[in-house]
């Protein structure tokens, strides 16, 4: 599976370019499954609303899909796994709204699309906790929905940490000062990526694309 990990979807040329090339062809030929479970429990249904619906601020649902379906991981476990894996495995990309890194990581184990993730040829195109959720943890300061495990560990996809949102205007604690205190925190390497900034993953190769800024902090000795 290739990985294009973006703070706020894509939001510029160089992450859409980046998204066509990760597809291997115009977005008008692909197809495209949302995931917005995450925002479920942060930001409620009106959000999750809005991000499948194209009227959020994080471009994704809206980019002129050739179909868009809306995959709910919490409702999976109910559907059955020989009806929705092939949905899954026939989708171009799989577009990952923010919200809750935590729960998300929660309902995508509960659900089983974990387990299935080494197979998929698809592009995980995630926006903030839906490309936080890839990383070995997200740390106590985005700890809002506690799981059952109690702790802040996600999937491990990669073995990097993400703090979106870097110097948004509307969150005034997402400096990069505060950056580098949470990044003091994690046990392996931690990137700080603003709006403007994605991180691409290919077969363990890392990418970082940009209009903006980011930075990487390397892992604690």
């Amino acid at each position: 599976m290739k990985l294009l990990l973006t703070s706020a979807g894509i939001r510029n040329a160089s992450i859409q370019d980046e998204l066509v090339g990760l597809l291997g062809k115009p977005i008008a030929d692909a197809n495209a499954l949302c995931i917005p479970t995450a925002g479920y429990a942060m930001g409620g249904p009106a959000g999750a609303w809005r991000f499948i619906t194209g009227q959020s601020v994080i471009p994704m649902c809206e980019l002129g899909w050739k179909s868009l379906g809306v995959l709910e991981l919490t409702a999976l476990p109910s559907v059955g796994e020989d009806r929705w894996v092939p949905w899954v495995q026939e989708a171009d990309a799989l577009l990952v709204g923010g919200g809750d890194a935590l729960y998300l990581s929660h309902w995508m184990r509960q659900s089983g699309l974990a387990e299935l993730l080494p197979s998929l040829d698809a592009v995980w195109v995630g926006a903030s906790a839906g490309s936080m959720v890839m990383a070995p943890r997200v740390g106590a300061e985005f700890v809002a929905w506690t799981p059952p495990g109690g702790t802040d560990e996600t999937l491990g996809v990669v073995d990097f940490s993400i703090f979106p949102h870097l110097d948004h205007p509307n969150l005034p604690e997402n400096t990069m000062a505060e950056a580098e205190k949470w990044a003091a925190g994690m046990s392996g390497p931690a990137y700080a990526i603003d709006d403007s900034t994605a991180i691409t993953v290919i077969d363990g190769s890392v990418e970082v694309v940009t209009e903006g800024h980011w930075k990487l902090f390397p892992a604690q000795s």
